[in-house]
């Protein structure tokens, strides 16, 4: 196993049904909880472990995900509120730098995943089999994405970060 990708890299499955769409939204309404399982009961001196060498610490890769499905949920209502609307990357690797994440703690981060992931559990489950097809631009990657295909990113992004801080605290 890679421990870059602990469930493998994002694949786009090739037929993407409303099942699919579905099992992705839970995982992502699921996020906050299955985060405060695994984080329960540890100690603050594990939050500075890493899951390889040089890798993002727990407390990173936290605020981390804050930072990215706080752009996630933007990047979706602008999907179905805009035509093809061109979203704003952001430089994770600097995000993930910067004082705010260094100084506050983890909680802060967990606080903000909880109400982020009901928002966008409730805005997810609210739209038509029209609405998941709409798609935005992504400068970085140099193409459109359909709003199911990123719901399937993100979905991956959720679980793919709980198994990078499962492998740093066994570690």
């Amino acid at each position: 196993m890679d421990p870059r990708y602990p469930i493998g890299k994002w694949i786009k499955p090739e037929i993407i049904d409303k099942d699919v769409v579905n099992q992705w939204i839970e995982d992502i309404k699921k996020l906050p909880i299955e985060l405060g399982k695994i984080l329960d009961n540890t100690v603050t001196k594990d939050l500075h472990k890493q899951y390889r060498e040089g890798s993002w610490n727990l407390i990173q890769i936290i605020h981390h995900l804050a930072d990215s499905h706080m752009n996630a949920y933007i990047r979706h209502k602008l999907c179905v509120t805009v035509d093809c609307p061109t979203i704003n990357p952001y430089p994770e690797q600097i995000w993930a730098e910067l004082e705010d994440v260094s100084i506050l703690p983890i909680e802060v981060s967990l606080q903000i995943l909880e109400g982020l992931h009901l928002r966008w559990f409730t805005f997810l489950k609210s739209l038509s089999d029209e609405d998941l097809m709409r798609e935005f631009i992504h400068p970085d990657h140099g193409k459109r994405i359909n709003l199911q295909e990123s719901i399937g990113m993100y979905s991956w992004h959720g679980r793919h970060h709980l198994d990078h801080i499962k492998l740093a605290l066994m570690s």
